[in-house]
């Protein structure tokens, strides 16, 4: 039997009416739960109405089937924010081992967990070459902060100025390339 205290300190994670609204969201009932994770419907319901509390085997199986870290589980409520400092942004050159890359991607929010988009502030260097034609995710947005970016999209160029932004279906094969002399930086948001 669990303690007072434990108790008190555990339903702050909410976890039972936690998993109740990821199994709603996808639409499964206690039954079909119950078949995906292997335990039995009522002790899967004693969970979500916080009568239980999972160990973490079995919190882990609940969480396999909905396709999210224990993570999910252990965040007390509220907003989810991370913070990014400026010295901890994780670079990334595209493509890796060019020198100079097509450009410099740097993580906004890397530290949020299961985040639906992702910003980069995006550098392209002089010298370098356009960026192979790639597709990814739903949506992007390209706004740039500084010089000049020219924005291929299914085969149509549209060129940018600081203070421009273009928002286009990301499924669509595109490419960056700077134009002109001197900095040249962007701020790239996509959607997966």
């Amino acid at each position: 039997m669990t303690s007072e205290t434990l108790t008190t300190e555990l339903e702050r994670y909410r976890i039972g009416p936690r998993i109740k609204a990821l199994r709603l969201k996808k639409k499964l009932g206690l039954v079909q739960l119950s078949q995906h994770t292997g335990l039995s419907t009522a002790m899967l319901s004693k969970i979500e109405r916080g009568q239980l509390f999972p160990t973490l085997p079995t919190l882990l199986r609940i969480a396999l089937v909905f396709g999210v870290d224990l993570d999910h589980f252990f965040n007390k409520g509220g907003p989810r924010i991370a913070v990014t400092r400026k010295s901890e942004r994780v670079r990334l050159p595209i493509p890796a081992g060019t020198t100079p890359p097509s450009y410099v991607f740097e993580s906004l929010d890397y530290p949020l967990p299961e985040r639906k988009m992702e910003g980069f502030l995006a550098d392209f260097p002089e010298g370098a070459s356009s960026s192979e034609p790639h597709q990814h995710g739903v949506e992007e947005i390209v706004y740039v902060l500084v010089g000049t970016l020219c924005v291929t999209v299914d085969g149509e160029v549209t060129t940018l100025q600081e203070g421009d932004a273009i928002s286009f279906d990301s499924g669509a094969v595109h490419s960056y390339e700077r134009e002109g002399e001197g900095p040249c930086k962007a701020i790239v948001v996509t959607v997966s």
